[in-house]
This record gives C-alpha cells, sequence and structure tokens, in this order.
C-alpha cells in the first residue's frame, strides 16, 4: 500500500501530534508514546475509514524518523486490530517502537497468531487500557512486554488486587494517566516499574521553601543579562559560581554550539556563546540539578526546554524577524514548569527574577498572545480533542501543518541542545 509522506500539506493538515513521556521509578525519562489527535475540524475533512486512519498514524510514525521524535527514548504507537493485520506495520523500526494493543482489539486466534509472528520479527508489544482481568486481558498479556494500567478507570480500592494478578517477572507494570505526586507514590509501592502523566509537571508547593543558592547564582546572571551588565562583570559573576563554570566549559566544547578549538577560558567561552545564547543556556541551566551527566533525561528539563523553543519558533512563523518578540516567546516556555521545579508559587517565582509584563501576565494568566501560546501548548502535551486544538490554532492564525514543522524543528533542537548541557 502506498503511504503519503508525513511533509504532504494533506497529510500534515488532518493530524496534531502529542508527545507523552513515561518515566521510569528513578524519575528518567524512557519513553514516549505518540498520540495523531484528527485536526478534520480544522478543514471540514474527517479521517473516519479505518484503514486509512491506521495507515496514516503509521505513515507519521515510520516516515518522520523516530530518531527525530522521541531522541534516544522508545516509541510507543497505538495499533488497532486493522493495523496490526496490515502489512505496512512493519514500516517501523522494531528497534525503536513498542505496540500498543488498543483496548478494541479482541483476542482472536487470528490476532495471536498475528502477534506471534510479528514478536518474532523483533517487535515488542504492549497492552493499553486495562482496567481489570477479561478473557482478552487474559490471553494477549502472556504475548506483552508492558501492561498499561488506566488508573483514572478503574473502580476505587480495586487497584492493588489487579496490580496483584498482574505483576509478572515477563511483563513490566506501567501506570497512565498518573496526575499526582501520591498516585505515583501509591503505584511504586505496588511495584509499578513505568509511569506515564504529568505528576512530574504538577507544582508541589512547599510552605518556606527557597530557591537553591546556585539556582539564585543562575538567576542573578539571567538578571545581569537582562539589564545589560559589562562582560568583566558577568564573567566576575560565571566564575564566582564553580558548578557554572564547569557547565559553560562542557557546553561550548559541544558539537551543538560548533567551537573550532577546544575553549578553557571562562572569558573565551562567554565570546563564542554570545548574550543571547547565554540567557537561553542559563535559563535551561536552572533545570540541571548538579551538574549530573545524562540529566536531559530529566522530564521536566524537556518538558521546559520544548515548551520554549515551540514557543520561540511559533512567535517566528508569526512575526518574521522580530527576534526579540521569539526570545520572549522562548522565556514564558522555558520559565511556565519554574514553580514546579522551586516547589514555590509563580507568583514568588517571579518575585526573584525581574520579567517583562507580557512575560509576567501570560505565566501567571495565560494572558495575552504569549498566553495563548502557551495555552495551546500545554492542551497539546495532555493530547486532548482535535477540535478544541483547532480553535486555538484559529485563534492564533496557525495551521495545523505549520504547527507539525514548529514541533519536530523544536524536539530535534531540543535533543541535540541538552546533550550539550
Amino acid at each position: 500500500m502506498m503511504l503519503a509522506s508525513p511533509a504532504s500539506p494533506k497529510l500534515a493538515d488532518n493530524f496534531f501530534l502529542a508527545r507523552q513521556p513515561i518515566l521510569n521509578r528513578g524519575q528518567r525519562l524512557v519513553a514516549y508514546e505518540l498520540l495523531f489527535r484528527d485536526a478534520g475540524s480544522y478543514n471540514g475533512a474527517h479521517v473516519t475509514d479505518d484503514i486509512q486512519a491506521t495507515a496514516t498514524v503509521i505513515a507519521h510514525a515510520s516516515e518522520l524518523g523516530m530518531g527525530q521524535v522521541v531522541g534516544d527514548q522508545m516509541a510507543f504507537v497505538n495499533v488497532d486490530a486493522v493495523g496490526l493485520m496490515s502489512d505496512f506495520i512493519r514500516f517501523l523500526p522494531n528497534d525503536k517502537v513498542i505496540l500498543e494493543l488498543l483496548e478494541t482489539v479482541k483476542a482472536t486466534p487470528a490476532v495471536l497468531a498475528r502477534v506471534r509472528e510479528l514478536k518474532e520479527a523483533g517487535f515488542r508489544f504492549a497492552l493499553d487500557d486495562v482496567i481489570g482481568q477479561t478473557e482478552d486481558v487474559q490471553k494477549l498479556t502472556p504475548l506483552c512486554d508492558v501492561i498499561k494500567v488506566d488508573i483514572k478507570d478503574m473502580q476505587p480500592g480495586t487497584l492493588p488486587a489487579l496490580a496483584r494478578v498482574l505483576k509478572n517477572p515477563k511483563q513490566k507494570l506501567l501506570a497512565e494517566k498518573v496526575e499526582t505526586v501520591e498516585e505515583f507514590q501509591q503505584c511504586m509501592d505496588l511495584g509499578f516499574e513505568y509511569f506515564q502523566g504529568y505528576y512530574f509537571a504538577r507544582p508541589v508547593i512547599l510552605s518556606g521553601k527557597k530557591i537553591s543558592p546556585s539556582q539564585m547564582s543562575v538567576l542573578h546572571l539571567l538578571e545581569l543579562l537582562d539589564n545589560d551588565a559589562s562582560s568583566a562583570e558577568i564573567e566576575r559573576s560565571v566564575k564566582h559560581d564553580a558548578l557554572i563554570t564547569l557547565n559553560l566549559l562542557r557546553l561550548v566544547n559541544t558539537p551543538a554550539v560548533g567551537a573550532r578549538q577546544r575553549i578553557n577560558s571562562v572569558s573565551h567561552a562567554l565570546m563564542v556563546l554570545g548574550r543571547r545564547q547565554l540567557r537561553r543556556w542559563l535559563q535551561i541551566l536552572l533545570y540541571v540539578k548538579n551538574g549530573g551527566t545524562q540529566e536531559f533525561t530529566s522530564p521536566l528539563l524537556q518538558l521546559a526546554t520544548t515548551r520554549g523553543k515551540t514557543m520561540e519558533l511559533m512567535v517566528e512563523h508569526r512575526q518574521p524577524g522580530q527576534r526579540v518578540s521569539a526570545d520572549i516567546g522562548f522565556t514564558v516556555g522555558v520559565m511556565s514548569l519554574m514553580d514546579t521545579l522551586f516547589s514555590i508559587q509563580m507568583r514568588d517565582v517571579l518575585e526573584s527574577v525581574n520579567v517583562l509584563d507580557d512575560v509576567r501576565g501570560a505565566l501567571l494568566h495565560r494572558a495575552g498572545d504569549y498566553g495563548n501560546m502557551l495555552s495551546l501548548i500545554e492542551h497539546l502535551e495532555s493530547g486532548r480533542d482535535g477540535r478544541v486544538l483547532a480553535q486555538m490554532l484559529h485563534q492564533l492564525s496557525l495551521r495545523p501543518s505549520d504547527l507539525y514543522a514548529i514541533q519536530l524543528a523544536a524536539i530535534e533542537w531540543v535533543t541535540e541542545y541538552t546533550r550539550g548541557i
């Protein structure tokens, strides 16, 4: 079957892409579930034929190149019975993808045989939206590597018993729709290995919490940049913090920055980086704890930087050449999770760093153009109804294909850039 390219306007205008992070017990990013939502209401076209819809989703997922969409992580891709039985499922890379069997898939002899065949071809499987031990679940579970339990759709109090029944050395349990730290802790205690949901991005406000000294150093540097301080003053401030100095030298000596020779001095590093890049790097550095390695697998870092870059590219698309506005967009996106990062109210975050009124309004009230863009991104992350997304895009004079291209560019940038930190 001929698959359309996702770059084609028709395909890109019919779908929104959402990536939902999947974390392990150590709170590290291990995978994304890729969700494709129909944007048909945007242009009046709806994808109704099962085979066409499944083919289109697989075309998106396979031809995008998984490395571009999920970086170093795995991708969970939903498949229904039609997609499972089709030949074009083999377009997906079996080393990068876990096929997620939707709850509508029945454990018929043909389906069980097909799953076994694809497992022999190197594919791995997850069973989606499990809320109880049905006959289909019992038959499909032994063939799956991951069992996804929908903790929101279950009868109250039934999760512990179901977890005990499903727990098996051959299958990993994944809790989906985890929205609070309490839910996460309960699932940890029950032996779940993986967690999906935005509990890690929900602010848990701690009374009397203070911003750490190293984070205050970064905020002070950002204030110096905002006040157009001299290069000597900025260099002096960087040198006062060994962690910032170490991370700065590490960053400028990575391919992402592209320095032509090894840089060992702070003054040279600052000159190569430039003030615009320095501001951006400092905003991202706030999310990196203790300069540890592999910090790009921190879900909060990934989410904040992706928001920032997506907003920057949105502004550039809507207002070409307005570099200052694009930088403000980046700032709004990257700062939108700082209440979670610091465990203090957003108002208190904004007391610690001087920001423009437009930034303040967007962060506190989702007000103005920047606030509308941030709301769109938050809505998109959740993978909600495409019709609402279409209305929000219309307000911003963006097409789904514009958003799609912006998302891909942002994801690629974040993957490369955060590796360098």
